[in-house]
């Protein structure tokens, strides 16, 4: 702790969550992101959770209409955008009442007084007024009149009060910077660029957001600021990214590692939308958008790619997985290369478009008619979608099958900083395109289901390559020649030849994080579960518990060493954000009497809850400790 001789006290801490909330039209998500970059600017590790209404334009003031952006910064390692926000920024009382549960005793609270008019607080079932009414004793409130001092702000500028106003995000964020000595020069380029058209809106907002900052330094409402380090990360250029820009970027790179143009062919969907949006800025690159008039039309142009030679990808999200599956089907049948990037969300149905959900997996397992299996690949945190999409495309080349990516929500807006990878060592995949007939009987004749003795993959062949005229379709083939064929032997023997070369793929042994050897339970995660699992088991082992973590990146084909691991473990925990739809393909494939933990509430996993559960199977006396202490509260 250090003492401002010329303003308020500096405390250093090592980590702080912050939450803005607001209405659907005060900025929130706009805020939250400006305050991540220059948080990822000045070199803090970070996790952000983005949460916002699915409804267009919700009714102003009300609860369904409350949008909030949470950011967790620390000058070390984390895993998660954090559980209970430090700070919350309401502009309104629908945000202070939707989100103030989640605030512990002695957080801070920020509000904008400008709104909490009776009407307003009417709508949203206040009584009385909160910030009056003593309901707030157990919190630092500091009440600013944000819009009344925007508006003093940008007096001279000749805009209406109405645009005035709505630079009051920026005059929050200002404020924000102020408190927590954040870089702003990066934030003014930023109006600056996004308002290129109307400079007199890019110098209003930056006269808010100087605004802000000025009130900080000049009030004396805040005692103290706070000043957290930049974390020890490992060397190497760093930039925030989500989990759909680094997915959009997996797949131009992917391009270019296989050499092949790229095609998407998409259907805009929450969450996914994106990666449309990102990768249509990159034609530079190999890279074709086609925006499709509906989920089907995407996934059938995007097939018709790669059977012209290119890569043919398609994005979408729960309910276009459904209606993309008959063709997701026939590129199992015709044994082409598709990727198939599904960013899931709350279901069924339209269900919750703008909430995090992992209940995809069984419909990506099995969601076809027939014997249809193909890989599926699942990323772990925003940057590691890169990742993902750049193998999920090599397996596709290689082995020639779709391959499902299963993203979710979270991933898919939440960001993190990234290590820009060195292209270099990215690795190249040859796609191995057939050049000249295969015919094993010598005769001059293109064979296009004769496999690759390693791979168990057909040859692919460009239409319009001499010699080697072919059909496909997606009635069953004979072996090798590729004629159509009815026979009962031949279907199967072909049913099971598409099985065994999706379980011949070569994947990697899952690692077991079990830093004491002791451990007898096995908390074992997918997709975005991984960060609030690991946060989990930290507090759990400072408690001088043993527990081991291990988690799975490819769900088909499974770790080939799983079986062994999870036989060695008493205990084998499976949290997920569905029903318990891995722990039952455990339970079913290894027989091993898998535990589920799970929820569906739309948010992601916190660590403390997780620790909670963990301590049920590890420390004898923490249920009874637990109830003795509810029951004393």
């Amino acid at each position: 702790m250090t003492t401002n001789q010329a303003g308020p006290e500096v405390r250093a801490k090592d980590r702080v969550v912050i939450r803005f909330a607001g209405d659907s039209g005060d900025g929130m998500q706009l805020t939250g992101d400006r305050f991540t970059s220059e948080t990822a600017t000045f070199g803090n590790d970070l996790s952000t959770l983005p949460n916002y209404p699915a409804e267009i334009r919700a009714p102003a003031g009300t609860l369904p209409g409350v949008s909030s952006f949470q950011l967790h910064f620390a000058n070390y390692d984390i895993l998660t955008p954090g559980d209970r926000p430090d700070v919350l920024v309401a502009m309104n009382p629908a945000a202070l009442k939707a989100n103030l549960a989640d605030l512990p005793a002695g957080g801070v609270i920020i509000v904008n007084t400008d709104e909490f008019t009776k009407r307003n607080l009417t709508k949203v079932g206040y009584q009385a007024n909160p910030l009056v009414d003593d309901s707030l004793a157990d919190f630092q409130v500091h009440e600013v009149a944000m819009a009344t001092l925007t508006r003093g702000a940008l007096e001279d500028t000749g805009l209406s009060k109405k645009d005035a106003e709505r630079a009051k995000n920026m005059f929050a964020l200002g404020l924000l910077s102020w408190m927590y000595h954040r870089p702003h020069e990066g934030t003014e380029r930023f109006l600056r660029e996004k308002f290129a058209r109307r400079p007199d809106l890019a110098e209003a907002n930056i006269l808010a957001f100087r605004a802000g900052h000025a009130y900080g330094e000049t009030t004396e409402a805040f005692a103290v600021t706070y000043e957290v380090a930049p974390a020890k990360l490992e060397p190497g250029t760093y930039r925030q990214i989500t989990g759909n820009t680094a997915m959009a970027y997996g797949i131009v790179a992917a391009g270019q590692t296989t050499g092949l143009p790229v095609f998407l062919g998409s259907y805009p969907i929450t969450p996914a939308s994106d990666i449309l949006h990102e990768l249509s800025k990159h034609k530079a690159f190999g890279v074709t958008t086609f925006q499709a008039e509906d989920e089907i039309a995407g996934v059938g142009a995007a097939l018709g790619a790669s059977f012209g030679g290119a890569l043919g990808v398609t994005t979408t999200s729960g309910p276009g997985i459904s209606l993309k599956s008959e063709t997701i089907g026939l590129a199992v049948a015709l044994e082409l290369p598709l990727l198939v990037i599904d960013v899931q969300r709350g279901g069924p149905s339209t269900g919750l478009p703008t909430k995090t959900e992992q209940a995809d997996l069984l419909q990506a397992m099995y969601g076809r008619n027939g014997e249809a299996p193909l890989p599926i690949v699942a990323p772990r945190s925003p940057g590691d979608c890169f990742h993902a999409a750049v193998e999920a495309a090599a397996l596709a080349v290689r082995y020639r099958t779709p391959v499902i990516v299963l993203s979710d929500g979270a991933l898919a807006n939440g960001s993190e900083p990234w290590k820009v990878p060195d292209a270099a060592t990215l690795e190249p995949v040859d796609p191995d395109f057939a050049t000249e007939p295969n015919a094993p009987d010598g005769s001059n004749e293109f064979w296009p289901y004769l496999r690759d003795t390693e791979t168990l993959a057909r040859p692919w062949a460009i239409p319009g390559t001499p010699g080697l005229e072919h059909r496909v379709g997606g009635l069953e083939k004979a072996d090798g020649r590729g004629s159509i064929s009815y026979d009962p032997d031949n279907h199967d023997r072909m049913v099971r030849l598409r099985q065994a070369k999706i379980d011949s793929i070569d994947i990697p042994d899952l690692q077991v994080h079990d830093p004491s050897g002791q451990a007898e339970l096995l908390v074992l995660g997918w997709g975005s579960t991984y960060g609030p699992i690991e946060a989990g088991a930290r507090r759990v082992r400072a408690l001088g518990h043993a527990v081991a973590t291990a988690h799975l990146r490819h769900l088909n084909p499974m770790p080939r060493n799983l079986g062994e691991v999870l036989r060695r473990y008493r205990t084998v925990l499976v949290p997920e954000m569905n029903l318990g739809q891995l722990a039952l393909l455990l339970r079913g494939r290894y027989l091993v009497d898998a535990k589920s933990y799970t929820k569906v509430s739309g948010l992601p996993f916190k660590a403390e809850e997780l620790q909670n559960v963990f301590l049920e199977y590890v420390d004898p006396d923490f249920l009874s400790t637990t109830a003795r202490q509810e029951a004393h509260a």
